[in-house]
C-alpha cells in the first residue's frame, strides 16, 4: 500500500510516543493518556489531536483496525515506520525553546490587581501537584522503556513546586512595605 507523505508535527510526535508508551488505543485512549502526561508540558488543541490519528494512518505511520464487535471503535497501533519516525525525532538534540504563555500574567502586564490571580494561580498548583503525584505510582506510566514519562513527570511535578514558590515570593514583596526612596546624591 503506497502511503502519501506528510510533515510530522509536535502533535504528530504526541500522538507516536503515547502509542509507544501505551500501545495499541482508541481515540478516546490517546486523548485520556494524553491529558495525564503529554498535556501537562506540551498543550495539544483538541480538534487537532483527535484528527491526528487518521492522518498518522493514512501516512503510514500508525496501523488502523476496527473492532468487530460492541462500538466498533478504531483502534491504532505504530507501524515499523512510525517508531523509525519518532525514534529518528527524538535522537535529535535540538528542541525549540520553551515557551511560557500564562494569561495571569498577561493580565497582571495590563493592570489587574495581581494578589487575586496569584493567589488563584497558586491553588491551581497545588491542585495540580496533588493530581500529578499519584501518577508516580501508575503502572502505565512506570513500565515505559525509556523511563521518559517518568523523568517528565518527575519535572512536572518539580515545575509546579518551583511555581509555588516564586508565586509565594511575590505575594510576600506585594505585602512588604514600599521602601522609600534614597536620598539625592549631593
Amino acid at each position: 500500500m503506497e502511503h502519501k507523505p506528510i510533515k510530522l508535527s509536535g502533535t504528530s510526535y504526541a500522538v507516536l510516543a503515547l502509542l509507544a508508551n501505551i500501545g495499541e488505543a482508541t481515540p478516546y485512549d490517546l486523548k485520556q493518556a494524553l491529558t495525564e502526561s503529554i498535556e501537562n508540558f506540551w498543550p495539544v488543541p483538541h480538534t487537532t489531536f483527535y484528527a491526528e490519528p487518521t492522518r498518522l494512518a493514512a501516512a503510514g505511520y500508525l496501523s488502523e483496525r476496527q473492532e468487530q464487535h460492541g462500538r466498533r471503535r478504531k483502534l491504532y497501533d505504530l507501524t515499523d515506520a512510525g517508531r523509525e519516525a519518532l525514534a529518528a525525532w527524538a535522537a535529535r538534540a535540538e528542541a525549540a525553546p520553551p515557551q511560557l504563555r500564562d494569561e495571569a500574567l498577561l493580565k497582571i502586564f495590563a493592570g489587574s490587581d495581581p494578589e487575586p490571580l496569584l493567589r488563584a494561580r497558586r491553588a491551581w498548583h497545588v491542585r495540580k501537584l496533588a493530581e500529578l503525584r499519584p501518577l508516580l505510582t501508575d503502572e502505565r506510566w512506570a513500565l515505559a522503556p525509556d523511563g521518559g514519562p517518568l523523568l517528565t513527570l518527575g519535572a512536572g511535578l518539580t515545575y509546579h513546586q518551583m511555581a509555588i514558590e516564586a508565586i509565594d515570593g511575590f505575594l510576600a514583596t506585594l505585602s512588604a512595605p514600599i521602601a522609600a526612596e534614597p536620598p539625592a546624591a549631593s
